[in-house]
């Protein structure tokens, strides 16, 4: 067993953990935080996304151990707008992906305004980039919806973005 002490949603927690536990199933089965689901266990879906320190990452690909001393959080941590921007655009629907829809928006957010490109990114020297609809898309590409719900999605993250710039 290892000692694993992290800060999770604000709170310090220490846990004694198999080197080999994800940190999607030391969040589920060992605190308690379900919001983070098990999608595909693979790192295909983004169903497990958390914020570590702000980044976003798939928790079933990681090992807890590799987090200790780190901030991450859950969506049970978020108060952010997107979480009414997506009620209000339709862009959850059965509701399994929006934790990790949620938590991967916000990192993206945040890699979009630190000026990281994308796949689609058109001027890679720009220094404000235009959060085009296609950019949200490709940055998101990484989060999948069985519903559907990619409009709504799109929509929810282009009109916080947008509000965000308005500040």
């Amino acid at each position: 067993m290892t000692e694993v002490r992290m800060r999770i949603n604000g709170a310090t927690t220490v846990l004694e953990l198999e080197p080999r536990v994800s940190l999607l199933d030391a969040l589920r089965d060992e605190l308690g935080l379900t919001g983070t689901k098990k999608g595909c266990d693979q790192g295909a879906c983004g169903a497990c996304t958390v914020l570590v320190d702000g980044e976003r990452i798939n928790s079933c690909l990681a090992l807890a151990v590799q987090y200790s001393g780190r901030e991450i959080t859950t969506v049970e941590g978020v108060d952010h707008p997107l979480q009414a921007a997506f009620v209000a655009n339709d862009g959850l629907q059965c509701g399994y992906c929006t934790p990790g829809q949620i938590c991967s928006a916000i990192g993206m957010l945040a890699e979009h305004a630190a000026g990281a490109p994308s796949a689609v990114t058109e001027h890679l020297c720009e220094p404000d980039p235009e959060l085009t609809d296609a950019e949200i898309r490709e940055r998101m590409s990484g989060n999948l919806c069985r519903c559907g719900a990619y409009n709504g999605i799109v929509d929810s993250v282009r009109e916080v973005a947008v509000a965000e710039q308005l500040r």
